[in-house]
């Protein structure tokens, strides 16, 4: 498919920016039908400045610390964005809570990815707390960010199965693996337009491949 115009997105990091790095590469395919203008960083150390300059886009850092409150700072950091150009912002481990204001300018303009099937184990320590519980299936979540954390219409869920013996370690990094795929797949989604938000729920208009279903244990 040809792609005339392309979606510019704005990411949000806070350290390696390993699901920045699946954005970059998706978007480095000229087919793909959306860009990465903006990284953007609250941590002037943070290593995903790096893969950003690496592939040749523009960075900013916005510390948290240089602005006296969190409005000041979020305002800064919409300023960048704007100018940028930036159409969609996807958070990609951005350590800080977002304001119910920022949440509301870029109302359904906001994705994050969290490590968990959610509703399932929103906040912190995912894979800890799935491993406790005894779930057969653990995975991440990319979905459109709400005032209320770790909620909003859900995207795309990808599952891998937990495996006798797991360990946090063991289950994070099969996570991860999916999360490299889940966040660049929302994005095309939105991209192409076709998903649209009905009832606080996120409906993917047009084919979709239908996965078959898993039995964890399988026999």
């Amino acid at each position: 498919m040809e792609v005339t115009a392309r979606l510019k997105l704005g990411v949000l990091i806070s350290g390696r920016g390993s699901n920045l790095q699946a954005l970059l590469d998706a978007a480095a395919d000229p087919a793909f039908p959306a860009e990465v203008a903006l990284v953007l960083s609250n941590k002037s150390d943070a290593y995903g400045l790096e893969r950003a300059a690496k592939a040749g886009v523009p960075s900013a850092v916005v510390r948290h610390k240089d602005f006296p409150d969190k409005p000041a700072f979020e305002q800064a950091m919409t300023e960048a964005l704007e100018a940028a150009g930036v159409e969609l912002v996807c958070l990609a481990g951005f350590m800080r809570l977002l304001s119910p204001w920022f949440v509301e300018r870029w109302h359904d303009r906001l994705i994050n990815i969290h490590p968990s099937l959610l509703p399932s184990f929103p906040g912190l320590d995912t894979h800890r707390r799935a491993l406790e519980t005894g779930v057969r299936f653990h995975g991440c979540t990319v979905h459109y960010v709400r005032t209320i954390m770790d909620q909003g219409p859900i995207l795309v869920q990808a599952a891998v199965p937990v495996l006798p013996g797991d360990t946090e370690d063991g289950l994070a990094a099969r996570v991860l693996e999916q999360e490299h795929r889940a966040y660049p797949m929302a994005v095309r989604l939105i991209a192409e337009g076709r998903v649209r938000v009905v009832d606080e729920r996120a409906e993917v208009v047009g084919d979709a491949a239908v996965p078959a279903p898993v039995l964890n244990p399988a026999a």
